[in-house]
């Protein structure tokens, strides 16, 4: 087992790599001038190499990105923002508990949702309950979040006024953006949920834990969610880490102060540092929280504790008969 988790752990350094140096190349590639954005519009020519020479803008690709990775590996420095001259790190490591909230919250109203929907439309097969929750997970599976983020604000903000129309001061103010990237979410997690579910409940054991006398709940939750969940579990990892990339229109039109928002901006005002350092965390998110599906999966999975245990039985057999 411990095994498989440091294999799974190494796996996730190349692929940080690459994001980087794919999101380093394009951001290089891109046209732009970021002397532009620092120093005045009557700013002498001099002036302007003297500051490409200070943040190494006039170094070969090569090099910048050599000295960008080695910066983030001994000094986890992401480069400094062209527009506040504050290092990234610490502007990103600000707004990110904003993020992680937001992709909290929507994952439990996403997940909660989700697995009730699936497990009633699951048992309830065909009927008209199924075919609706099936109509409407497609359609808020469909919807944009910005699109639906504006029509919660109009009914529940503007019409309603339950909720703050932007902005987290207090609890109220996390519900509309919650429910935004959630509904989309949740009707992943329903679609899972049920085709997992039919699969499982087609199985002989849970006709034999009907004949047993079961009772139809304990059939339902214990035996076949118990075994449909495994695959759930993957569902709701990816679409809580995917949630971090999807609010970044959401943190836009709700006004939350998180990565999303400060990515948005930044790619407005050309402040490359800053939008590689959002890449890079986003991509480092979402890399730890699969990192995080697949150490939980060997644990729920028997198969896997299986294989795993195959293989250290062959070992010690071989070292047996070695002797």
């Amino acid at each position: 087992m411990i095994k498989y988790i440091l294999k799974r752990i190494i796996l996730v350094l190349p692929v940080l790599l690459g994001i980087s140096l794919l999101i380093f190349t394009m951001l290089y590639f891109t046209p732009g001038d970021p002397t532009r954005v620092m120093l005045p519009a009557d700013a002498d020519p001099i002036q302007r190499d003297v500051l490409r020479h200070e943040l190494g803008l006039d170094q070969p690709f090569w090099v910048r990105y050599g000295n960008y990775i080695k910066n983030i590996v001994t000094k986890a420095d992401l480069g400094t923002s062209y527009l506040t001259r504050q290092s990234v790190s610490i502007e990103l490591f600000q707004k990110f508990p904003y993020s992680v909230k937001l992709a909290l919250w929507s994952a439990i109203v996403a997940t909660i949702l989700g697995i009730i929907a699936g497990i009633i439309s699951a048992v309830r097969q065909y009927s008209i309950y199924d075919n609706v929750t099936t109509l409407l997970g497609l359609v808020a599976y469909s919807m944009p979040n910005f699109w639906l983020g504006m029509l919660l604000i109009i009914f529940f903000s503007i019409r309603l006024r339950w909720f703050p129309s932007s902005g987290v001061t207090s609890w109220m103010g996390w519900i509309l953006p919650s429910l935004t990237i959630g509904v989309s979410n949740m009707a992943r997690i329903m679609r899972m949920t049920r085709s997992s579910m039919l699969e499982v409940m087609r199985q002989d054991y849970i006709t034999t834990a009907r004949a047993k006398g079961l009772g139809e709940i304990v059939v339902i939750l214990r035996h076949a969610f118990g075994n449909a969940f495994i695959p759930i579990v993957t569902t709701i990892g990816l679409t809580f880490g995917g949630t971090m990339g999807g609010a970044i229109v959401t943190e836009r039109v709700f006004s939350i102060p998180g990565i999303g928002k400060l990515m948005v901006d930044s790619i407005d005002q050309r402040n490359y540092p800053m939008v590689q350092g959002a890449v890079l965390l986003t991509a480092a998110w979402f890399s730890l929280v699969n990192l995080a599906i697949d150490i939980v999966y060997a644990f729920i999975d028997p198969r896997i504790k299986a294989q795993y245990m195959r293989k250290k039985n062959r070992i010690i057999a071989a070292r047996e008969a070695s002797k």
